[in-house]
């Protein structure tokens, strides 16, 4: 784990951010005192249509109107 202090961030970012691409531990402190920890941003994964099938179901009545007192509820009354 690497622990720099805010100055020496600044000064060396990219070798900091290319530390913890490669899978480093890199603690930017104030002071003695650390406050943020350096890591790479996870790639949103694929979307894969059709993969809750099977696993919900809609009720025959979700067209149907809602009761006055849940509407009123909705409605902020």
């Amino acid at each position: 784990m690497t622990t720099v202090t805010v100055h020496e961030a600044k000064t060396n970012l990219s070798k900091l951010i290319a530390e913890a691409l490669a899978g480093g531990e890199v603690v930017i402190a104030r002071g003695a005192v650390p406050a943020v920890r350096l890591v790479p941003v996870k790639k949103p994964g694929k979307r894969c249509f059709g993969s809750l099938k099977g696993k919900i179901a809609i009720d025959a009545r979700f067209d149907e109107p809602l009761p006055s007192d849940e509407l009123d509820a909705w409605q902020g009354e």
